[in-house]
């Protein structure tokens, strides 16, 4: 027999249904409560409310577990790319070889901007925000490409292969050409030979008269970023992206809302503190060992530790500083600021403050060092984190444009505000 709840307010009592997930996650079905009994749930930022059913990324945040379509992230990390873990989280399954090799072929060939994109991203000025401009590019595409962004669902499923690969792919050139507009560099058009982060590193770094032709181990570094931030199940971004697109919006104007809400800083710009973080603990001569004990007694914040659903090991933080270590040995050109993260890493795991209060390295802790490395500028990381999240937004727009009975997100209030009131005239207050 099925699970009841069993809700009791005053005298009065129901019953209301329950719901068990393919890895058993249970939640209580609270759909019907409002109309039976005038009471709805309340739940600030929704820490504890399911929004949807999703089939897409798995967490289990107890015991450090990441999966996607069924798939741990280790082998993932291991086994695949970022293009192929796109497809995957996209539609399900892994590529069969022919899949694989079209989809790649559908990203290479769309990569490069219409003129008239050009001509907008000249008109920014030069201290735009690059997450400000990713978000205006983005529409911009929809502008370009009206038939693939109609507002009409059943349309806009029909042209989804083709629209999912153009922002693959043109999200990826808009960062690479936001970073030399910014530096005034004349633009760098994309190679199809090139692999995904290959193109995107030419498109950034490459002048020319010459090719910018990185080690094939910041290649994978990069590549395995993208990779871990593919999707992270209905985090604030995702969220967006799904609320915006249940009132019948497009892919492009669903990801643009993705992309501002990541662009705030407890969401996608907390690798940028880590990275400013360390950077404070190295100019004060600090290894970080004074910074633990100030951030013990709360003098300080230590970033990149905890998660809101992670209470172990954030797996991605672990593969992270493996890929570190690797990246830093071929660059031979030590990071004192991979030392201070360490040993912040280090002691912060023997620590009984933090062991108790469940603070471990998370993904921002790496990521940004990486990308310093890499030779990325501080204020692109966000745009980095949005290439890398574009898939799990796709999928999630996908899912639910699916499904022809969705109905709009609409949550509910508790409204502390006056009471009525009686209008006062101007002359009178």
């Amino acid at each position: 027999m099925d699970e009841k709840a069993i809700i009791r307010i005053g005298d009065r009592q129901f019953e209301c249904p329950t719901i068990v997930g393919s890895e058993h996650e249970k939640a209580i079905d609270v759909r019907q409560l409002r109309g039976e009994t005038g009471y709805i749930t309340y739940d600030d930022g929704y820490g504890n409310t399911g929004s949807c059913q999703s089939a897409i990324t798995y967490i289990d945040g107890d015991e450090g577990i990441l999966r996607h379509r069924g798939y741990p992230i280790q082998e993932l990390a291991e086994h695949s790319d970022f293009v192929e873990s796109a497809y995957l989280i996209i539609y399900g399954e892994l590529p069969t070889e022919d899949e694989l090799r079209r989809f790649r072929a559908r990203i290479s060939g769309n990569a490069n901007l219409h003129e008239g994109m050009l001509r907008i991203l000249d008109h920014f000025p030069d201290d735009s925000h690059p997450m400000a401009i990713l978000s205006v590019m983005l529409n911009a595409i929809g502008c370009h490409y009206s038939e693939m962004a109609s507002n009409n669902r059943e349309q806009d499923l029909d042209h989804f292969d083709w629209a999912s690969t153009l922002l693959l792919a043109k999200v990826r050139t808009i960062a690479a050409l936001t970073y030399r507009m910014k530096e005034g560099k004349p633009w760098m058009y994309s190679k199809p030979s090139f692999r995904y982060c290959q193109n995107f590193l030419h498109m950034m770094f490459s002048e020319p008269y010459q090719d910018f032709m990185p080690r094939e181990e910041v290649i994978d570094a990069l590549d395995l970023i993208l990779l871990l931030h593919a999707d992270h199940e209905q985090n604030c971004s995702t969220s967006t992206v799904r609320m915006i697109a249940s009132s019948g919006a497009n892919l492009f104007a669903s990801v643009v809302g993705g992309v501002s809400a990541l662009w705030g800083p407890l969401h996608g710009g907390a690798n940028m503190e880590v990275v400013k973080m360390l950077q404070q603990i190295h100019d004060d001569g600090d290894d970080g060992s004074r910074f633990i004990a100030a951030a013990k007694d709360g003098k300080q914040r230590l970033m990149g530790f905890g998660h809101r659903v992670y209470k172990n090991f954030d797996p991605r933080s672990r593969l992270l500083r493996s890929r570190a270590d690797k990246l830093f040995a071929k660059l031979e050109a030590p990071d004192p600021l991979l030392d201070i993260a360490k040993h912040l890493e280090d002691a912060a795991l023997k620590d009984d403050y933090f062991i108790e209060r469940k603070l471990y390295p998370n993904v921002d802790f790496y990521s940004g060092i990486i990308l310093r490395a890499i030779g990325i500028p501080l204020e692109m990381f966000t745009v980095i984190f949005a290439i890398g999240r574009m898939p799990g937004w796709i999928a999630h727009w996908r899912e639910l444009a699916s499904h022809p009975k969705q109905k709009i997100h609409r949550p509910r209030q508790i409204y502390t505000g006056a009471t009525e009131r009686r209008y006062v005239p101007l002359e009178k207050r």
